[in-house]
């Protein structure tokens, strides 16, 4: 039995019409770009109701899930995509065959590998996009799924400028478009694609997901099935307190199913105390690993939380915030000694430890914001 998903029509059709109508102004056609947290219901939106609702207005689409296998290159993912929808069609195959030499293509395209695509192949991306906008007649959309991982390693910049040279050539009249739609977890990362003029999406536009309403908590209410009624307004209350997370509801709600001893009466006691529990547990958690950290991994991430974007990790002001943070942790000013290559290992361990995300060229981001603010909430990050 498929899972029962929760659709919004609306604003797929609504997003689907910025994207390829693009009006007299507007960058959509640089780049759309979805920032949401994580676990919001984002990328089942972008795979449920914005990629059926870009088919239906008449373009072809392709999907990348750069968080799916993160054992896979992200450039290679990318490159993957464009060749799954080039060998739907044998037509695509003949085209790019004979750019790539091959003047005569067997049936079913046998005698030509999809292997020939992609960075450093005989045939580029952009080729490869051009064969597949000409013999469809259509206009084509990529999406990128937690866009953000593309730029932690050179592949994945390597596709990104290559997916730009496809969508500035398939943007001109001679052909039928390219449209890129990024979404990410985090906004501060999926903006290093486009905040700067040495990267390739620079100027897309970038749009807050709209997080699931009070009509997503009725529809989850009446489709919930527990031994007895939820109240809506509690339980949007409930879905605010939790960060908007459809699977805090959703364990909860099975923890419930399987009490085989529950009293209905209690059933919505129960659930609150549930979904908080697990809201609670989760920072809890958090808060462990970051007071686990040593002296100078704390002071790097309470310093990196209080700069946002503004850091970098070793100039000279930086390095005296850090020891400004050790000395409000209480280490004696005789024992503070803060270099870079402690600085380094530092912001080596935060990654292994999940807390801290590095782009291939070296920019550090807190890996996500509700770290940031369990840090504000303890006072760590006052005075910095």
């Amino acid at each position: 039995m498929n899972e029962v998903v929760y659709h919004r029509p609306e604003l797929a059709a609504r997003l689907a019409k910025l994207i390829m109508q693009v009006a007299v102004g507007s960058s959509a056609s640089s780049g759309v770009f979805l920032a949401a947290p994580r676990r919001t219901g984002k990328s089942t939106f972008a795979r449920e109701d914005l990629r059926p609702a870009l088919e239906k207005a008449g373009a072809i689409v392709l999907y990348a899930d750069l968080w799916q296998d993160l054992t896979k290159d992200p450039g290679l993912v990318i490159v993957e995509a464009i060749r799954e929808a080039v060998g739907r069609n044998d037509g695509f195959i003949t085209r790019l065959a004979k750019a790539s030499g091959i003047e005569k293509v067997a049936v079913g395209g046998l005698n030509f590998s999809l292997d020939k695509i992609g960075l450093g192949k005989d045939i580029d991306l952009t080729t490869a996009l051009v064969a597949l906008s000409d013999e469809s007649q259509k206009l084509i959309v990529l999406m990128i799924d937690e866009a953000q991982h593309a730029i932690t390693t050179e592949a994945g910049v390597a596709a990104l400028f290559a997916l730009k040279a496809a969508r500035d050539e398939l943007n001109s009249s001679r052909h039928h478009g390219l449209r890129v739609v990024c979404t990410g977890s985090n906004r501060d990362k999926l903006a290093m694609l486009r905040n700067s003029k040495d990267q390739a999406f620079f100027g897309a536009s970038m749009v807050p997901f709209p997080t699931l309403d009070r009509n997503y908590i009725g529809w989850l209410c009446e489709h919930i099935d527990l031994p007895s009624p939820l109240d809506p307004a509690e339980v949007f209350e409930l879905f605010k307190e939790s960060g908007y997370r459809p699977e805090m509801l959703g364990a909860a709600a099975d923890a419930i199913r399987f009490d085989f001893f529950i009293d209905p009466e209690n059933v919505r006691e129960r659930f609150a105390e549930l979904v908080r529990a697990q809201a609670d547990e989760l920072n809890a958690n958090l808060k462990k690993v970051l007071h686990s950290l040593t002296p100078i991994q704390s002071a790097v991430i309470r310093v990196m939380g209080s700069m946002g974007d503004s850091y970098a990790p070793f100039e000279a002001p930086t390095m005296d915030l850090y020891a400004a943070a050790m000395k409000q942790a209480g280490i004696a000013q005789t024992a503070i000694k803060v270099e870079v290559p402690g600085v380094q290992q530092a912001l080596i361990a935060l990654q292994e430890k999940n807390l801290v995300w590095k782009a291939s060229r070296g920019v550090y981001a807190v890996d996500e914001h509700v770290i940031v603010d369990l840090l504000r909430a303890d006072g760590l990050l006052e005075g910095l």
